[in-house]
């Protein structure tokens, strides 16, 4: 999409943007705001992006699903003291044109294809910044207090960004709030590895809220908040991993559970479990909220796993019964993809050796190609007597790969290896577990008060 601007006003954007790089630098290191910053993970099955609204044009959107790597949901929040202006004044001179409060020396919104005047749904335009950093948008709905942006094609993010202003106790409160994933892997290398695209738009997006304040006639009381979520477990899918995982489903599994239950020693079978406890609660049926549920959740989205060690691509909207996984499997430097499928889901009361048990997990089988042969299980139990929350993982595996290589160093490194994987697995459990609970009581105190 090319911006119809004159070549004079083309060259003196590009002219800024070296001095513009080095003031921006200057800035974020010097600035005086306090930034009062949060970040959390939670599945991706929680996420909840606004659909676009009935009606408005979806040709050459770039849609969460369409990019790289996790979602993330961010909200930019300030609370502007003394303004002069309201909600819907501060809007009508946004609306009439976002540059206002762009920090020119670094970023400017440019209006592309339409006749001037305010913004209306359907107009576009170019956020031009240094380098390939330009990032075209569309408006889809514009309020008198409020409009929301999408992201075109091109444009480093793929998702959609909600400017909104409200009465907050006597305060003019602005709120700037996103919903997306890296556009590309490059865009997710520089968001994710190197950090420069997520500094850079989070001093684009502060210096957009002091310039609110400053248009506002009014001053920022107590900082700029700004809250983060990562919604792990499949979101922003790459076209190249979801025909793998189209392949993984078509792949047979070269497992055969009769072959390990007769004759597991003269064949190699092993067979490993690792119990893990987590917090408790009352006797029972799980509690909405409790410990059993948490644990539940973080087992469906294979939020268990050290990412250092395993990683998992799949697609979190497929059921959870058949689902195919791509395993990322990493040791010193090296990186291995192997195929599985959720084979069954596991839930019911079971009799346990202290009475019955609520039981909920699945377990996967591995497919062909994969170095090993075998079936892993992942379960959540509740003592529903004594309230007793548990973890267990265990697992029946072989090596499958018949190169002579892999198999001198499977029986060298891989058994240690996965023994320490499936006591990391644990270990996460337990601190992830803990750490959700720890939140809701946080959370709980601060409504109560």
């Amino acid at each position: 999409m090319d911006a119809p601007i004159p070549l004079r006003r083309r060259v003196g954007i590009v002219a800024r943007w070296p001095i513009g790089i080095a003031l921006t630098c200057w800035r974020y290191m010097w600035r005086t705001t306090p930034l009062h910053r949060g970040e959390r993970r939670a599945p991706a099955t929680e996420a909840a992006v606004p659909p676009l609204p009935a009606g408005a044009a979806a040709d050459g959107v770039q849609r969460p699903q369409d990019g790289v790597g996790p979602l993330f949901h961010r909200r930019y929040r300030a609370r502007i003291r003394d303004a002069d202006a309201t909600p819907r004044e501060l809007f009508a001179r946004l609306l009439e044109n976002p540059d206002v409060a762009a920090p020119s020396e670094f970023a400017t919104f440019v209006k592309t294809g339409r006749e001037p005047g305010p913004m209306r749904a359907g107009d576009e335009y170019v956020v031009r910044m240094p380098g390939p950093w330009d990032g075209p948008v569309r408006a889809v709905e514009v309020g008198p207090t409020s409009f929301r942006l999408v992201t075109l094609r091109g444009h480093l993010e793929a998702g959609q960004i909600l400017f909104s202003a409200a009465e907050d106790d006597g305060m003019l409160a602005v709120e700037i709030e996103s919903w997306a994933t890296s556009g590309d892997r490059l865009s997710r290398l520089l968001y994710q590895r190197l950090r420069m695209s997520k500094e850079i738009q989070l001093h684009m997006w502060t210096s957009f809220l002091e310039r609110a304040a400053a248009l506002a006639g009014g001053r920022l009381t107590g900082g700029i908040e700004i809250r983060t979520v990562r919604y792990e477990g499949g979101a922003g899918l790459s076209p190249g991993a979801r025909r793998a995982l189209d392949a993984a489903r078509r792949t047979p599994e070269n497992f055969d559970p009769a072959e390990a239950a007769a004759a597991p020693a003269r064949l190699g079978w092993r067979r490993d479990e690792r119990w893990q406890g987590l917090p408790s609660e009352a006797p029972g049926e799980p509690v909405p909220g409790g410990p059993f549920e948490v644990a539940r959740g973080l087992v469906r989205d294979y939020a268990f796993s050290p990412p250092q060690m395993v990683r998992a691509t799949f697609d979190p909207a497929e059921p959870l019964e058949g689902r195919p996984m791509l395993l990322e499997l990493r040791y010193a430097g090296l990186r291995l993809r192997a195929g599985v499928r959720v084979a069954r889901v596991i839930d019911e009361v079971a009799d346990g050796p202290e009475g019955q048990e609520r039981v909920w997990g699945w377990a996967y089988r591995t497919l062909r190609g994969h170095p090993e042969a075998g079936e892993r299980a992942f379960e959540v139990r509740k003592r529903l007597a004594t309230g007793e929350v548990r973890f267990r993982t265990h697992a029946v595996s072989r090596v499958a790969s018949r190169n002579p290589l892999w198999r001198l160093v499977f029986r060298a490194l891989g058994r240690r290896r996965q023994a320490a994987w499936a006591r990391r697995v644990c270990e996460r459990m337990a601190a992830l577990t803990q750490a959700a609970m720890d939140q809701a009581i946080a959370s709980s105190r601060r409504t109560s008060r």
